[in-house]
């Protein structure tokens, strides 16, 4: 038999896993129940409004309570009582399931909300008039994060077991001259919490927090009054590490390597207290890779189908008819008539073009399964030339700009207008004007790139491979047009105008409305007790 022996990153990763417990259900007096009614409207309400928010599915429970509790501190801003009507949102929705969260895990957030309001109220006070809101933000996300992660114990461990598995694999695999080692080691967190858990900001700030800091449901009134003047040092020093200039690299190596853990953290899941037995013997792992790579290679296919139609209305909702609101009235306006082939091309296009990337992303193959099972043996052995291989160098402080860089950054300039000076001499062939043009780069741009951001998912399971010899020369003429994608998406999601009808015009009023039905359905349900 061909054994694999273990090494102790491995045996450390299995034991500590088995060890991570469920939460305990509530008692069965204090459990919180709402009613099944008006959960159908709730959860209606939120597939909704998250098709306005282009998010990822698991920051999405994050992102609700962080709305939730911004408007019902709007409206009280001491937060009485908010725990108890955040829980019952959050219960109506289906973030979590009917009866799972109790009286005791109500009390326990109340005093979570309440230490977070107290140290951002003196911090305020001691911060300048600048840092205030800087404060409130990071106060909020961190009490955000520290919620979901409460009600959710259990895949908040086992995330951060996984991330901290990678991380201590791959650490010594890239090397960055000239800094210490204890930059490169953060930056290079960063890149793994974004690469594996696709951290968003929040949840990037929360858990770099914490590995300086308690949580703030551990910070004792004492502790408050002793950090409310650093409060401003401690985010800031938090934020520079995120934005630290060498973890994008970082994060784009990482994704590179990622495929095998995944498959290595599916087997941990699936086989539990056998894995120890799976992962030591080399025919029963390769048969299990094998296995679960299958499946996932179906799962992904559909949520890259899935996504691919979510960003098609996402953008429909949120951009594209924008976009037509001001299409129509600018040609009117400056051209006397509106170009109705124009129209019917731009609006089109958009859901042919994600058509066309969604038919020509291809699912790994069995090549790469063999690939992900040798780099499994690799990641686990006890053998740890490969996890002291340097596979990635880069200079962390390079000199001055060199002639030829700059030389480079001229010509890239030279082809981001030779591009899209293509794409106009085309329109203007097909009878475009200049307020058409604008729309349809505008179109182009943000499905190219959304469609770029989906097919990343396509590849979630495909270990690297050798770039094709085309791929080059691709990438000169789609790179000024992918960057045009996200710059257009990071600003312009700061104006969607659909999270602002639903958030303050008719979220309130609404989930007011939610709040007296399921008042009435108690009152009714306990008039009908008293009967019997």
């Amino acid at each position: 038999m061909d054994t694999i022996k273990l090494s102790r990153y491995t045996k450390a990763l299995v034991e500590n896993y088995l060890k991570v417990k469920t939460k305990a259900p509530p008692d069965e007096s204090g459990r919180i129940s709402v009613s099944q009614t008006v959960s159908f409207f709730a959860i209606a309400y939120e597939r909704i409004r998250n098709l306005v928010e282009y998010r990822e599915a698991h920051l999405m429970r994050r992102a609700a309570i962080e709305r939730i509790l911004k408007r019902r501190l709007a409206l009280n801003p001491e937060g009485k009582g908010a725990a108890e009507n955040l829980v019952r949102e959050l219960l109506w929705a289906r973030y979590f399931p009917n009866e799972s969260i109790g009286l005791e895990d109500v009390e326990e957030i109340q005093k979570l909300i309440d230490t977070s309001l107290t140290i951002k109220t003196k911090a305020q006070e001691e911060a300048s008039q600048s840092k205030r809101s800087y404060i409130g933000e990071f106060i909020i996300q961190l009490l955000t994060c520290e919620i979901e992660e409460y009600l959710s114990p259990e895949e908040a461990q086992k995330s951060s077991l996984f991330v901290f598995f990678i991380f201590q694999v791959l650490k010594e695999k890239m090397k960055v001259d000239n800094i210490s080692e204890q930059e490169k080691d953060s930056a290079f967190y960063v890149a793994v919490e974004q690469a594996y858990s696709k951290s968003d900001l929040p949840y990037l700030r929360h858990h770099i927090y914490l590995l300086a800091h308690e949580p703030l449901s551990r910070t004792t009134h004492e502790h408050i009054l002793s950090v409310v003047s650093h409060v401003v040092e401690y985010f800031e020093e938090v934020d520079s590490i995120i934005k630290n200039k060498y973890s994008e690299r970082m994060r784009k190596f990482v994704s590179r390597q990622i495929a095998p853990f995944h498959i290595l953290f599916e087997v941990l899941r699936r086989r539990g207290k056998e894995t120890l037995q799976v992962l030591e013997n080399k025919e029963y792992l390769e048969k299990d890779v094998d296995f679960f790579c299958q499946q996932k290679y179906s799962q992904t296919q559909s949520r890259f189908q899935a996504l691919a139609f979510k960003a098609i209305l996402y953008i429909l909702l949120t951009k594209v008819i924008f976009a037509f609101i001001i299409e129509y009235p600018v040609s009117i306006y400056l051209y006397g008539e509106t170009d109705y082939s124009s129209l019917a091309i731009n609006s089109l296009f958009p859901p042919v073009l994600m058509f066309l990337i969604v038919t020509f992303t291809r699912t790994p193959n069995a090549n790469n399964t063999k690939r992900i099972f040798n780099r499994i043996v690799d990641l686990i052995d006890a053998d740890k030339s490969f996890e002291t291989t340097v596979s990635y160098r880069f200079k962390g402080k390079p000199k001055k700009q060199s002639v030829l860089v700059f030389s480079f950054t001229i010509l890239y300039l030279a082809l981001f207008f030779f591009t899209f000076g293509a794409v106009h001499r085309v329109l203007k062939l097909l009878g475009y004007h200049f307020a058409s043009e604008i729309i349809f780069v505008f179109f182009v741009s943000l499905v190219s790139f959304f469609g770029y951001r989906i097919r990343q998912t396509a590849k979630e399971y495909q270990l690297q491979e050798k770039e094709t010899f085309f791929r080059p020369f691709i990438d000169l003429f789609s790179v000024p047009i992918l960057a045009t994608g996200k710059f257009l998406s990071r600003g312009l999601s700061k104006i969607n105008i659909f999270t602002v009808v639903f958030d303050f015009i008719f979220e309130a009023p609404f989930k007011l409305v939610i709040e007296v039905v399921e008042e009435w359905i108690s009152f009714v349900r306990a008039k009908r007790d008293d009967i019997v």
